[in-house]
């Protein structure tokens, strides 16, 4: 691997990792319900087990301060080092961890240990990443940044494939055994591996400089007092695409549940729309370079706002996984165009001493409110309008949200005028 991409390498690995194991786990909910929360009531096993990764956002806020405070202290790399091994260890349990039928009321403890975890790491890893990623090169944030964007997606990919093989070689009993977690013992493979490279790179010159002018002992306190505006646009332009993200991954329940299509064809839906956005998202972010960041944000989130009814009409049309197909591949030819910039607009947003605090909460507090509770929000709405049109007026509502944190965020930037903020004028 060259020096070049290196440190796209080491910044995304710890995402990929990270969302791998969300979308496995999301995947294959029912049968970790059975193995691990067994209940009379299926209902309620599934329940526990999806509630124990609410239990992780939970604590994704505390991982956001302290690594986020830790990166901006002794540096992205460091933060990136302990964010990662704590990321394995969770997926090692996972990976490993007997079910309820053999140790017991251990098997859900260590379950809901593994996922507070994950959450912690989670919770400090965009920001430390994204941070370091920005700082390579400020003629090029847009493009270094949007890995971000694509390693999630490539992970989602990844994830739904690794179970569509394993659940269509094996047999029921042997899937439920232990085919399920092949993506997790796949993701210890990612883990060593990241590790290896985080371990043989420098600090970026510009957090070096950074911390030779200014001597900063808590960045949390600093960032909460003095930058709020600033987690608060970071927040709002954060919001359409987090919902759209999981919005994809509930696409599958949705389409099963509205239409009743085989699970199988819309996973593969799933594949399809992630795909196109690993190849689309980095693309978006150079040309953010070159036409800027408020510009490509702007045009997409009109796209977003304008498109998401028509498609969800589509579908309700004619169900089917030919249309679903047509709908999701539009899907991911919209989401990079806004997902490309997104990172870098957001790193921008803070200075270099207090970026990695400020990325971390913004981005956590942002994923918490309007991802986590996306499928929730989607359901009520369902329920309340009884319309299968809900999931658009969510990402509409959420696409004018965006809108107007991304052209606020413009003018508070040019506003404020951070020298250490090198090149976000000529991309703002």
């Amino acid at each position: 691997m060259t020096s070049k991409w290196r440190p796209v390498a080491a910044a995304s690995v710890g995402n990929a990792l990270e969302w791998l194991s969300f979308t496995a786990y999301t995947l294959v909910g029912t049968t970790i319900a059975k193995e691990f929360f067994p209940s009379q009531d299926e209902t309620s096993s599934l329940i526990l087990a999806f509630g124990t990764v609410g239990l992780s956002y939970i604590v994704r806020p505390i991982g956001a301060l302290v690594l986020g405070a830790y990166a901006d202290r002794a540096g992205r790399m460091p933060a990136l080092m302990i964010s990662i091994r704590i990321m394995v260890l969770a997926t090692l349990i996972i990976t490993f961890l007997p079910s309820y039928s053999t140790i017991g009321i251990a098997a859900p403890i260590g379950m809901v240990l593994a996922m507070l975890l994950q959450g912690f790491s989670a919770g400090g890893e965009f920001g430390s990443a994204t941070g370091y990623l920005v700082e390579q090169n400020a003629s090029r944030r847009g493009f270094m940044a949007s890995w971000q964007g694509a390693s999630q997606a490539f992970a989602t990919v990844l994830a739904t494939l690794l179970l569509a093989i394993t659940s269509s070689t094996l047999t029921d009993a042997q899937f439920e055994a232990w085919g399920w977690r092949v993506p997790f013992a796949f993701g210890l493979l990612l883990g060593p591996v990241g590790y290896y490279i985080r371990k043989n790179l420098s600090e970026t010159p510009e957090f070096s400089q950074a911390r030779r002018t200014t001597e900063l002992k808590h960045p949390v306190a600093q960032t909460l007092r003095s930058q709020k505006t600033r987690i608060a646009l970071s927040i709002g332009i954060l919001a359409v695409s987090t919902a759209y993200s999981y919005l994809i991954t509930y696409m599958p329940t949705y389409a099963i549940r509205q239409y009743h299509l085989p699970a199988s064809t819309s996973f593969a839906a799933v594949v399809i729309t992630s795909s196109i956005m690993v190849l689309i998202a980095p693309l978006a972010g150079h040309v953010s370079d070159i036409v800027g960041r408020t510009k490509m944000l702007t045009i997409a989130a009109v796209g977003i706002a304008v498109t998401s009814i028509p498609l969800f009409l589509l579908f309700q049309a004619a169900p089917s996984f030919a249309t679903m197909a047509i709908v999701m591949t539009l899907m991911g030819l919209i989401k990079p165009w806004y997902t490309g910039p997104l990172s870098a607009r957001m790193a921008e947003l803070f200075p270099t001493a207090t970026r990695g605090t400020g990325l971390s909460i913004s981005y956590n507090v942002g994923v918490i409110l309007f991802g986590g509770l996306t499928p929730v929000a989607v359901t009520w709405l369902l329920a309340t309008l009884d319309t299968p049109l809900a999931p658009a007026f969510w990402l509409t509502a959420l696409a004018v949200l965006s809108l107007v944190g991304a052209l606020a965020s413009r003018r508070y930037i040019r506003a404020k005028s951070q020298p250490n903020l090198t090149s976000e004028h000529e991309n703002a």
